[in-house]
């Protein structure tokens, strides 16, 4: 008689770890009302109980799975980056990726979302900010210093303006991308970063962004007092 395969207990990392991805699924699937501490406890087949022997109440585990969900998104950017590469060009890689986690890790980044806009300390203030971020920040600032001392970004920027301007303009673009799906992703994110290069790149850097075409202005056919009275009587010149 075949006796049934006996299961392996989880260390406590381990189910840690189980407990966070079962979060996870709950909230991108099910949203942030729905992710109960019930729902949680189904998803991942344990008792509720047991949510409480690893964390200390379900907000603790949301700010955890906030965390590990962050951790999981930079490094998913991170594995398509050639950190060798001059940094403008891990610039470029770096927001084409994030760019391309919309398809890679929607549900990642619906989780993380739902718990960014809902969590909250106890006076109403929103529990994850700024702070939880530095990680990120300081990955960015290593690339941005590694660029001045190539020569290729301009040594006159302050490498944490740089790494927060940067992480702004990336997410402002994923809020963009989920709001228009049809939009062009690559082409989004080859723009944003030719925009981020063009104020940081120094001007002697071989990296530098292509110079934009030099416009030539047409010459009016209106002499210029005629242009100068429409102009000072709030008219317009066609």
């Amino acid at each position: 008689m075949t006796e049934p395969p006996t299961r392996r207990r989880l260390g406590p990392q381990e189910r840690r770890a189980q407990l966070i991805a079962a979060t996870g699924e709950v909230l991108a699937e099910l949203g942030y009302q729905a992710a109960t501490a019930d729902a949680i406890a189904t998803r991942a087949g344990v008792s509720k109980g047991l949510l409480w022997h690893y964390f200390s109440d379900i907000d603790a585990l949301f700010e955890a799975t906030a965390h590990h969900t962050l951790l999981e998104l930079r490094r998913a950017v991170g594995a398509r980056l050639d950190l060798a590469a001059p940094a403008p060009d891990v610039i470029r890689a770096a927001v084409r990726g994030a760019a391309d986690l919309r398809h890679t890790h929607a549900a990642h980044r619906r989780a993380l979302e739902a718990i960014v806009l809902n969590l909250r300390t106890a006076d109403g203030g929103m529990r994850l900010g700024i702070k939880d971020f530095e990680d990120t920040y300081l990955e960015q600032e290593a690339i941005f210093r590694r660029g001045q001392a190539d020569g290729d970004f301009r040594a006159d920027l302050d490498p944490r303006v740089m790494a927060v301007t940067y992480q702004g303009a990336v997410d402002a673009m994923l809020g963009y991308l989920d709001a228009h799906p049809d939009a062009d992703t690559a082409g989004y994110a080859r723009t944003v970063a030719e925009i981020l290069l063009g104020g940081m790149t120094a001007p002697s850097s071989t990296n530098a962004p292509p110079a934009a075409p030099t416009r030539t202005r047409r010459p009016s056919s209106r002499p210029p007092a005629v242009q100068g009275n429409s102009s000072r009587a709030g008219g317009s010149s066609s």
